[in-house]
């Protein structure tokens, strides 16, 4: 790890994740398939990579798998206060010109989206059919990415869209492009500190921004933040068996030794572990589960 990294965040006191460890596919319940489907290739971009049954898979035009939806029909959309579990998950494209194209083609189409600049990052909001949380952003160079110390810097300002489509350079929008990744998560929350115990003392992450508004970000290797936390929902429910909802999402480590030491963090610290093959699975106070697999499975 470099001087500058290391600089960076507060680390946990215990086990750590290692710098490379990213976030991988989400699994997500939803009420219909098929509109479903329709809406994140329309509007999104995604190619069907396969679909049998109740299930689908979703991925870039040329890469992997991203999003997996899971059909449960008559699941309950998510109320517009929201519900503990699932804000957003966060789609991150490649580049400035690729989110210029993207707003371009949401004028298309006729799509409505939120958007903000973040400092790190510049960020569309959607919402899925069943009202799940999508965020399609791209980041700015790291070497533009401004600090407080050892907290990264970021706020909420206003997106200068008519600026990203000129990036773009007229180039038509032809669905979600290589090197599409999911770059993070963003969690409801009861309680920051339980989010902390969590995500920071249990499962290794460092803790990079904790001067945002009623929110708390983590991360790897630097980066502004893999798993984001905040307690704008206080008082909902969590999402439950019949609600649309994220089902677990997927924590990408490069080592078999990384998962068990993972593992053995969150079990030390008291959270439940389950196995499943060669993956481990974790659940936090508000029913999020998340998956550790070896970053090299597609």
């Amino acid at each position: 790890m470099t001087s500058e990294l290391l600089d960076i965040g507060i680390q946990p006191a215990g086990y750590r994740l290692p710098d490379d460890a990213r976030v991988g596919r989400v699994r997500l319940q939803v009420s219909d398939l098929d509109t479903s489907v329709a809406y994140y290739t329309r509007v999104l971009g995604f190619r069907v990579a396969a679909q049998q049954g109740r299930v689908a898979e979703l991925g870039p035009q040329d890469g992997p798998v991203l999003v997996e939806l899971h059909e449960r029909p008559g699941a309950r959309p998510v109320p517009r206060r929201g519900l503990l579990g699932l804000y957003h998950f966060a789609i991150l494209l490649p580049d400035h010109a690729a989110l210029g194209r993207f707003v371009a083609h949401l004028g298309e189409v006729g799509a409505y989206a939120g958007s903000a600049d973040h400092l790190v990052s510049e960020a569309l909001y959607l919402s899925d059919p069943d009202g799940l949380g999508i965020e399609v952003y791209a980041d700015r160079p790291r070497g533009q990415w401004t600090r407080h110390g050892r907290e990264i810097a970021m706020k909420t300002a206003p997106l200068d869209l008519r600026a990203l489509v000129r990036a773009s350079g007229g180039e038509p929008w032809v669905g979600m492009p290589s090197g599409t990744t999911i770059g993070h998560v963003h969690f409801h929350v009861g309680a920051l500190d339980e989010a902390e115990a969590f995500y920071y003392s249990a499962l290794g992450f460092d803790k990079v921004v904790w001067s945002y508004p009623g929110a708390l970000f983590f991360s790897a290797g630097g980066y502004h933040h893999h798993v984001g936390t905040n307690t704008w929902a206080a008082g909902a429910p969590a999402a439950g068996a019949d609600d649309a909802r994220l089902l677990e999402w997927e924590l990408r480590l490069p080592h078999a030794k990384d998962m068990a030491a993972a593992a053995a963090s969150a079990a030390r610290a008291g959270y439940g572990v389950r196995i499943d093959d060669a993956d481990r699975l974790i659940t936090d106070p508000w029913g999020t589960t998340v998956r550790l697999t070896q970053r090299s499975n597609p």
